[in-house]
């Protein structure tokens, strides 16, 4: 199976391997905080998506710092990314994001900015912000799509529509930001055909990027008591592996894959738990035919 790995893109570009730093800089989610509503979606838990690899205690240049250290001590990496990962990451007033990314930016070693956030937490303003980075940076803004289909949208209780993505989508790609659009597979409303149909309507939209995820069950989230109750079935490592290579093949071949699978969080997680072993479903996906 031939794809365009991200790690292949950086290094292409870079000249050598280019590292992510996650951050939390602290920021809530509108599905969180009863601007839409107090649930948030079924499948996110209180660590809003987040790797956990540094805590919020510390600043933001005392992450970038640490991941660094880590990082050059373990890979020998010298170039990296900031990504900020933890819930919405445009969700504030312009004026405090400037001063949260131009953090991130001022370590020598950063080449690069990737911000997660949801398509109804952007403006105007703040996308012409991050495009001011675009000259000097890597710049990438990675939208929560999850699908394209608004059942499914309403079955997680995302609070937006396909609709809102599509109108995010436009006014970044204005801006001359890269953008990752996020896919969940597995839903348990979706068949095969509508998971394809998310990747033939983000390849017509020529999206710069694409990250797949697995539907999975992490403690203390709604979906956990689905699950518990017997109410979703989860994808098998085989079907998953799959349906991912299908949507390889339907993906132009320039499309950026910044994930394949996820570990799940392997410590918490609480199903499917073949996701605790990534390298196996990777060496699965690389082959398949």
């Amino acid at each position: 199976m031939k794809y365009y790995p991200l790690s292949t893109y950086l290094k292409d570009k870079f000249n050598e391997k280019v590292y992510k730093i996650t951050i939390d800089a602290g920021f809530t989610c509108p599905n969180r905080d009863g601007s839409i509503s107090k649930k948030g979606c079924l499948f996110c838990d209180d660590g809003g998506s987040f790797s956990k690899a540094h805590s919020r205690l510390l600043s933001i240049s005392e992450q970038i710092e640490t991941g660094i250290q880590s990082q050059h001590k373990r890979f020998g990496a010298n170039k990296f990314m900031a990504y900020f990962q933890a819930f919405s990451n445009t969700y504030k007033p312009v004026n405090e994001l400037e001063k949260i990314y131009k953090e991130a930016l001022k370590n020598p070693q950063i080449i690069g900015i990737s911000i997660g956030t949801r398509p109804d937490c952007i403006d105007a303003q703040k996308l012409d912000l991050i495009s001011s980075f675009t000259k000097t940076y890597e710049t990438w803004i990675e939208y929560g799509l999850q699908s394209i289909h608004n059942k499914s949208l309403t079955w997680m209780n995302r609070g937006h529509t396909y609709e809102t993505f599509e109108k995010a989508y436009f006014e970044t790609k204005k801006r001359n930001i890269k953008v990752c659009a996020h896919i969940i597979l597995g839903l348990p409303n979706e068949t095969k055909e509508e998971m394809l149909l998310t990747a033939k309507k983000l390849a017509e939209l020529k999206v710069d990027g694409v990250k797949f995820h697995a539907l999975c069950v992490m403690p203390n989230t709604p979906l956990e008591k689905l699950y518990n109750q017997g109410e979703i079935k989860l994808l098998s490592e085989d079907e998953y592996v799959e349906i991912v290579c299908e949507c390889l093949k339907i993906l132009p071949r320039d499309t950026i894959i910044h994930r394949l699978c996820g570990n799940g969080y392997s410590r918490t997680m609480i199903a499917p738990k073949w996701l605790s072993n990534k390298w196996s479903t990777l060496n699965k996906i690389n082959a398949h035919p």
